[in-house]
This record gives structure tokens, C-alpha cells and sequence, in this order.
């Protein structure tokens, strides 16, 4: 009896042994090379190669990164429930409609400057068997694990091309107020004041071109090549000058030369709803790459059902390591913050040796 039901055990746990392997089974890609859980999958990897060595500089954390991350964003947001629920097309998310419809979308305020990016993708998109609307979020997801510190980014496919351009005035703006912002993100896809802050981690690999067009490429903190906290830290510091001729739509005085401090980032790093999450990111760069993770998760698939998407993760490279301490910039110190967090205090931190340096601006590719 005992060596009828050992038998047993062993046959189910063979069978099991059998299944589990049919489940995680990879298919050998078409190249000979790569192998993925999914047939849908290998058709990223010449796309990952191409963008790498083409697009991104041979897998630099440089300005075509920052476009691409940028893109994104302003693709997937662009998606109103409550503007449907007027009747009108309301948008539908990360559907590719800012690069398939860019005489439309390219001009609303918003989306100045994406012009150019979305010029530098079509080639790619073009000799590559992938949509437009996957294209736009694989980019950003392959470029932003160039960058140290940085988390490895989901990715999925099977998105279905826009067939019409979203409604203008889904992308918030540098000078919309932070009622304004937080409504925006409820409205296009429930997201939270928290998860706000978290996509907002995405500036810190980021730069502006059109905020003041006399210094393009002007970074939003003084580590635009780290995917670091840093960002967070330079936000609260006390703005003392204006990088650039003062004065523009959407801007506000930074702490150092060179960096520039968008009056919303501004702004949600004060308010009383926003504040304690963003400081809670401070020299806490685990919790930013998760965060910012999620939140990207979220947004990568807006307009879409997940369920019916496939899951390319496993195509996207593993970033760089961290590759720097959080730290006050040269001459800075705590004394310098704008505390805005009413619960916690700022950390202590570091400050970096030598005279006040200027940031430098992130150069063109």
C-alpha cells in the first residue's frame, strides 16, 4: 500500500515536473541567437539592437534617451474619460497618436519640441515589424536602461495604432497649477499624488529645449547622465537665478547655474498633498526605482487592457549600477532647503568638496 501510494506521488510530481516545464519552455527566435517566453517578443530584439547603436549612441544615457522618455509620456497621456463622457473622442493613451498624427498633435502647446524626436524614430519604426504605439514605449523603456541607477522598465507589445489623434490639452503644462496637474493624472488614468511624484523621477534624466530656447538642453538637476535622487534633492533648494533670460512661461529660479526648475516640479515639491513623498525619495534611490517602475507600468498602458498585451520585460536590458551618493551641490548645504515636508525633516547630507561649479548642458547628439 505504502509503495503504491509513493508510486503515485512520484507520477504526479512527474507530471508536474512536465507541465511546469511546458509553461516556461522558450522559443528560439528566428536569429538564432536570441530565445524568448514568447513568439511575440523576438521581434524586439533587432529593434533593441538598431535603437542602441543608432538612436541612443551605442547605449548612452544621453539627449535621445531624455526625448524618448519624454515621448512616452506625452504619447500615453493623451486620454480623457472625462472628456468621453462627453461624447467626444477622449484619446487613447499610448496608441502611438503623437507620432501617427503629428501635424495635430505637435502643435498643441504642450507638445513643443517632440517634433523632433518623433522625426528621429520614424526611420526605425519603418524597418521594423512593430507599431507605432509599442515602438514609442519600447524606446523610452531601452533608453532609460542606459542610465546608472536606473530600474529595468516593463515593456509590452501588441498595441493597436491610434486612428485619430487625442484631444488637445491632455499633456499638462510647467505653469498648470498643482490642482490642475494631480486632476489631469486622476482623469487619464486614476493615478495618485504619489504615483505623480513617482513619474516625475523621469526628470531626472531629463533636460529642456523650449522652456527658454536661448540655452537648449538645460538639465533639471546637476546629474542629467544618472538615473539618481539627486532631482529631488536640487528641487528643494532655494532658487536664487535663472539660468537663462528669466522670465519664461513655466519657469522659476533655480539654486545652481545651468540647471533649470520647471515652476510645477516646483511647486509639487511644496504642496502640502505632494511634498513628504518627494522628499521621502531623498538619498532613497531603492524606493525611487520602484516607484517609478510602477508608475510607468501603469502609464505605459494606458488606453489598453493588459491582459490582452504580451509581456516583453525579459527584452529590456538590466541598467548600469547606481553610480553616485546623494549630496549637496558645491556651496549648498541643509540651511539651503525650503522645508516643505511638515511631518519628517530634510536628511542630512554631504556636500561636494570645491568651489560652486555650473552645470553643464546635456549636448546634442
Amino acid at each position: 500500500m505504502a509503495f503504491k501510494t509513493l508510486a503515485s506521488f512520484v507520477s504526479v510530481l512527474a507530471a508536474l515536473q512536465v507541465v511546469n516545464g511546458a509553461l516556461t519552455r522558450r522559443v528560439t527566435c528566428p536569429d538564432g541567437v536570441n530565445t524568448a517566453s514568447n513568439a511575440a517578443c523576438c521581434a524586439l530584439f533587432p529593434v533593441l539592437d538598431d535603437i542602441q547603436k543608432n538612436l541612443f549612441d551605442g547605449g548612452k544615457c544621453g539627449e535621445e534617451v531624455h526625448e524618448s522618455l519624454r515621448l512616452t509620456f506625452h504619447d500615453a497621456i493623451g486620454i480623457s474619460p472625462k472628456i468621453a463622457a462627453t461624447g467626444v473622442f477622449g484619446g487613447g493613451g499610448a496608441d502611438g497618436s503623437i507620432a501617427l498624427f503629428e501635424d495635430v498633435e505637435t502643435n498643441f502647446h504642450a507638445n513643443n519640441g517632440v517634433d523632433e524626436i518623433i522625426d528621429e524614430q520614424k526611420p526605425f519604426i519603418a524597418r521594423h515589424n512593430i507599431t507605432t504605439a509599442d515602438f514609442i514605449q519600447f524606446a523610452g523603456a531601452i533608453g532609460v536602461s542606459n542610465c546608472p541607477g536606473a530600474p529595468r522598465l516593463d515593456v509590452f507589445v501588441g498595441r493597436k495604432d491610434a486612428t485619430q489623434p487625442a484631444p488637445d490639452k491632455t499633456v499638462p503644462e510647467p505653469f498648470d497649477s498643482v490642482d490642475d496637474i494631480l486632476a489631469r493624472f486622476e482623469d487619464a488614468g486614476g493615478f495618485t499624488a504619489a504615483e505623480v511624484v513617482a513619474l516625475l523621477a523621469s526628470h531626472s534624466v531629463a533636460a529642456a529645449d523650449h522652456v527658454d530656447p536661448t540655452i537648449p538642453g538645460t538639465p533639471f538637476d546637476s546629474t542629467p547622465e544618472l538615473f539618481d535622487t539627486q532631482f529631488f534633492i536640487e528641487t528643494q533648494l532655494k532658487g536664487t537665478l535663472f539660468p537663462g533670460t528669466g522670465g519664461n512661461q513655466g519657469e522659476v529660479e533655480s539654486p545652481l547655474q545651468g540647471e533649470l526648475r520647471l515652476q510645477s516640479d516646483a511647486e509639487l515639491a511644496r504642496d502640502s498633498r505632494t511634498a513628504c513623498e518627494w522628499q521621502s525619495f531623498v538619498n532613497n534611490q531603492a524606493k525611487m526605482q520602484s516607484a517609478f517602475k510602477a508608475a510607468f507600468r501603469k502609464m505605459t498602458v494606458l488606453g489598453h487592457n493588459v491582459n490582452d498585451l504580451v509581456d516583453c520585460s525579459e527584452v529590456v536590458p538590466t541598467p548600469p549600477a547606481p553610480a553616485s551618493n546623494a549630496h549637496f551641490p558645491a556651496g549648498l548645504s541643509n540651511k539651503d532647503i525650503e522645508q516643505a515636508c511638515s511631518s519628517t525633516p530634510f536628511p542630512t547630507l554631504p556636500t561636494d568638496p570645491g568651489p560652486v561649479t555650473s552645470v553643464a548642458p546635456v549636448p546634442p547628439s
